[in-house]
């Protein structure tokens, strides 16, 4: 019988999986080449303050690099393409799947979807990573999403594994026990996953407002016999009382969230949180930790890979806006995930 993770692929659905994860390795070449490029055509420090504007000068000093234009049609393909291969290699497992995917619909978690619910307009409607749809636009778009793209392409590119990082960053929080967690923007449930591994006597909680990624969170808990509570909330209108949680967590979710609603959040957790309780937040790289071309190399892969609001999250001073919500104690580590914890005072 098939298990719920890590599925077996057929012939037809694993090699386009692995062509699309092994062209990150060939396009080592390109990416090179393209490099060369920047320093034979580009001065970093005559590179414009506006992002825009860089872009547009890089594009034109670049007009003629073949390799650009490789590299360039190389990732368009890969964003408009993914999310259907790994679609196409689901529904070829899907028959065996299925009694697993039935199974584990009910048991020790539970899960409170809304189909009421008025999505925020910075989610509603948009593609995040340019898959088809959204994260909605299939009925088992979480588990295409946490165990074929993620688990079977993505992770190949992460040195020591993107799942190792997600519990490392789970580690980092103050102590060691807690007793009521809540995981904001939770998805298919992999952070919450290193939590609930971390931390095993906690009631865990998560939001997120995706049901098709939260109807697979649901399935991963009730396959290990976890009691998550999951409800289909917004981060940054959750709804719960006042100081419901002693640890308010999220994982990489902010950089798909304007400025206003990574504040709005900031403020939940501080709300949400009971005197004395912690934060830990993480998110991609700040762009103040990057030079002129890490910035446009950044946001240029964010613009063609369905990430809208990346600019504007990874442009914010996640300690300060910490600072601003009431935390104390805040402290901002690391590269990627940059990480920034606090706590609320007693």
């Amino acid at each position: 019988m098939m298990e719920l993770q890590n599925p077996k692929l057929k012939q037809r659905g694993r090699a386009s999986v692995d062509f699309l994860a092994q062209m990150g390795i060939a396009a080592r070449p390109v990416v090179e080449r393209v490099n060369a490029d920047l320093e034979t055509h580009v001065s970093a420090d005559d590179l414009p303050d506006d992002l825009d504007a860089r872009e547009q000068t890089i594009n034109e000093a670049l007009s003629g690099s073949s390799a650009y234009a490789t590299q360039r049609l190389m990732g368009d393909w890969h964003g408009r393409s993914h999310g259907k291969i790994a679609i196409e290699a689901f529904e070829e497992i899907r028959p065996d799947l299925q009694p697993v995917l039935d199974a584990t619909t009910n048991g020790t978690a539970s899960l409170e979807l809304d189909p009421q619910l008025a999505l925020p307009a910075y989610w509603d409607g948009v593609h995040f990573h340019r898959t088809s749809g959204g994260w909605d636009g299939h009925e088992h778009m979480g588990y295409v999403h946490g165990e074929i793209i993620h688990k079977q392409m993505v992770a190949r590119f992460f040195p020591g594994g993107i799942f190792a990082q997600r519990q490392k960053i789970a580690e980092m929080a103050p102590r060691d026990s807690y007793k009521r967690i809540l995981d904001m923007g939770c998805s298919s449930g992999h952070f919450t996953t290193a939590l609930a591994r971390t931390y095993p006597d906690a009631q865990i909680t998560g939001v997120d407002l995706s049901a098709r990624m939260l109807e697979h969170a649901h399935r991963t808990a009730n396959d290990n016999g976890w009691d998550w509570k999951l409800y289909q909330r917004a981060a940054e209108k959750t709804g719960f009382d006042d100081q419901s949680f002693d640890l308010v967590t999220s994982y990489i979710m902010l950089h798909e969230m304007p400025a206003i609603a990574i504040q709005e959040a900031f403020a939940e957790a501080f709300r949400v949180l009971e005197p004395g309780g912690d934060m830990i937040m993480s998110d991609v790289t700040r762009y103040a930790d990057l030079d002129k071309m890490g910035q446009w190399k950044a946001d240029r892969g964010a613009k063609y890979g369905g990430e809208p609001h990346w600019r504007e999250s990874a442009s914010l001073n996640l300690a300060e806006v910490a600072k601003n919500a009431g935390f104390i104690d805040v402290e901002a580590t690391g590269i990627y995930p940059h990480v920034v914890k606090g706590r609320k005072p007693e």
